[in-house]
């Protein structure tokens, strides 16, 4: 059984590497839970105005850029990748892996909030922002305020949404810096193995969040 002096990394609250990971692991999917239950009611709210007001929900659907959804759905897909092999790298010493598929990841999550920024900007400029100058096109003036819901929803859902990816690119770029000084080995590479637990997190909520507000009616307004 490995000791504290020669595992440093190791709290003494733990017997083992092994164990230190086990409930480092556990404490995330706690976490998680939380998140799941807050993105959850956030969820319910959308399916319910959208079985309530179907028609103004479809419609707005289509004013979304299905192509910049589509384009992050594949970018996550690849940030989940890599972060699955970064861990892995980990697993088995590969500091040079590990630390270049900690960057790919990195640069995934930079370019998925550059495709949103751009999204969001194009929503700006075509007056699809709540508030006093919005305007969906082909909506009766008494649909404007469902369709101001439909946006609500939709601002604020993908707006933590990408808060929840910055904090993920903030993690990893401290798992990365970990990861150039050496600190991560096959005994020892808990951070990277939560940081990637949080990282698949924010790619599954995505997963669901490109078809509720992208493809679900689509056409159908």
């Amino acid at each position: 059984m490995p000791s504290h002096t020669e595992t440093p990394e190791l709290q003494e609250q733990f017997e083992t590497p092994a164990q230190q990971l086990e409930v480092s692991t556990l404490g995330m999917w706690v976490f998680l839970v939380t998140e799941v239950m807050f993105f959850g009611g956030l969820f319910t709210a959308y399916t319910v105005y959208r079985r309530e007001f179907a028609a103004i929900f479809g419609l707005a659907s289509n004013s979304m850029d299905v192509w910049m959804g589509a384009a992050n759905t594949a970018v996550l897909i690849c940030s989940s990748y890599t972060m699955v092999m970064a861990v892995r790298s980990a697993k088995i010493g590969s500091r040079k892996a590990l630390i270049l598929f900690l960057i790919l990841t990195i640069l995934f999550g930079g370019v998925f909030l550059g495709i949103k920024g751009i999204e969001w900007h194009a929503k700006f400029v075509e007056h699809h922002v709540p508030g006093p100058s919005f305007h969906l096109e082909g909506a009766a003036p008494g649909d404007q305020g469902p369709a101001q819901l439909f946006f609500s929803l939709y601002f604020i859902m993908t707006g933590l949404h990408a808060l929840h990816m910055v904090v993920g690119i903030g993690i990893m770029l401290f798992i990365l810096w970990e990861a150039y000084k050496g600190k991560y080995t096959p005994s020892y590479y808990t951070p990277v193995d939560i940081g990637g637990l949080y990282w698949h997190f924010v790619d599954i909520i995505w997963i669901f969040l490109f078809p509720l507000l992208y493809l679900i009616a689509r056409h159908q307004h």
